[in-house]
């Protein structure tokens, strides 16, 4: 494999280079936009009849009645026994790891007391109830159960509801098995736009949530971005990114296989590796080739090289940051010497894996940190899922007779400013004379 493509920071057309790799972006579809939204409005209108419908059209069977889109939590429970012990186990050991990261997030209630008794603080509390959506058909996540559903139940959301798409009306026992350690609420048997409408604004069998979180496909990413401001969502995610700086000590290999382990969720998924070492990008070339046949995904990770992915020769290390914090990728591997340093240089990056042993996939599955990140060059201005996404905060304010006379008069100078008199008036009346 040769036609990956390969920009060297020395050359005249370097910079053109770099703006293409990162000017892609799949915009919305019209067509796609359009399906859901009807998707959407019909839920609204005939609510279970329609998810019933949409059921047998998209997952092909049949639900008897709207009930019989529920999975109970004797299921979940069934579906942990059925499972090999190290599956099992290896759920566990991931879910303790999420839990124990996900308790230092928590957000705590504070105020302070002014010399007049004025009294200002913050109140944090949980969201009442919140959908999960975990993607299914290709492929089963009980990873993406753990990791959204920990955090939220840390948080102290009092009902979590999880819909997860069924064709032919199988639900993997992984997943299941997931959501019962997880905590999971409620199960239902759905998926698409139709379940992400029906979590939003609620039928006569799916109570609407307050929040939507998890991933899916282009079909669920439309319908989140429909409802939100009817509901909140985590965010819309975009194909998954790698991009990994390397000092040409680490074998080429292992940066190989970081490279392949995000090409290989699709297509459109971009690898990226940076290197001031260039006979090193040379023999990470080599590994390419030599170990892309092995892959049972050749093909799409071949396709995502090719299309999206990038071997970038740099001048040195400072360079090497400068163009890992203009990307602000989804996951940043330092496989370095000594990456702390280097860590607190980086300003824009979902999450970042220090030193030549920490591979990414660590981070997919069990190091404990969120695997839910941003995506798109969103990490300039965005964070990891947490427990912070499922709690909110509120303002507390109380003002003594001292204080709501004090903060009155300049209350009421700014209001009259404003033109707003009713507003001065308001603070006026508790002006002591």
């Amino acid at each position: 494999m040769s036609d990956i493509t390969r920009l060297n920071s020395q050359d005249p057309d370097f910079e053109s280079g770099l703006e293409r790799l990162l000017d892609w972006e799949q915009g919305a579809d019209p067509a796609v936009e359009a399906v859901v939204r009807d998707i959407i409005a019909d839920i609204r209108v005939r609510g279970d009849a329609a998810l019933l419908d949409y059921t047998t059209r998209f997952d092909h069977w049949s639900a008897a009645t709207p009930g019989d889109l529920e999975r109970s939590l004797h299921d979940c429970q069934q579906a942990l026994a059925a499972i090999d012990d190290r599956q099992r186990e290896a759920l566990e050991q991931a879910a303790a790891r999420v839990l124990a990261y996900a308790e230092h997030q928590k957000l705590e209630s504070w105020s302070y007391t002014e010399a007049d008794g004025t009294v200002l603080g913050q109140q944090v509390m949980p969201m009442d109830r919140v959908g999960l959506y975990v993607p299914g058909g290709k492929a089963a996540y009980p990873s993406s159960v753990l990791m959204n559903a920990i955090p939220a139940k840390v948080a102290g959301v009092a009902e979590l509801i999880m819909v997860v798409p069924t064709p032919n009306g199988e639900v993997n026992d992984m997943v299941l098995a997931a959501a019962a350690i997880a905590g999971v609420d409620r199960v239902f048997a759905i998926g698409g736009a139709q379940a992400v409408a029906a979590l939003a604004y609620g039928t006569a069998t799916i109570p609407p949530v307050d929040k939507i979180v998890g991933p899916g496909n282009a079909w669920v990413a439309t319908a989140k971005r429909m409802v939100f401001g009817k509901v909140g969502i985590d965010m819309i995610a975009g194909p998954s990114e790698i991009l990994v700086i390397c000092d040409g000590l680490t074998d080429p290999d292992w940066i190989a296989v970081d490279l392949f382990s995000q090409a290989e969720h699709d297509e459109d998924a971009q690898s990226i590796l940076v290197s001031p070492d260039g006979e090193f990008l040379e023999r990470v070339m080599a590994s390419i080739s030599r170990l892309l046949p092995e892959m049972p995904r050749a093909d799409i990770i071949r396709a995502s090289l090719q299309g999206q992915g990038a071997l970038i020769q740099v001048r040195d290390m400072d360079e090497a940051i400068e163009i890992a914090n203009r990307v602000a990728p989804e996951h940043l591997e330092l496989s370095i010497a000594d990456p702390q340093p280097v860590a607190r240089r980086i300003r824009h990056a979902g999450a970042i894996f220090m030193g030549r042993y920490t591979a990414e996939v660590l981070g997919d599955y069990c190091a404990g940190p969120n695997h839910v990140l941003p995506t798109s060059r969103t990490a300039r201005f965005s964070s990891p899922l947490g427990v912070y996404d499922f709690q909110k905060r509120s303002s507390l304010i109380y003002c003594s007779a001292e204080g709501a006379s004090t903060l009155g008069k300049t209350a009421a100078i700014l209001a009259h400013g404003e033109g707003l008199t009713a507003h001065a008036r308001s603070a006026e009346v508790r002006i002591k004379e």
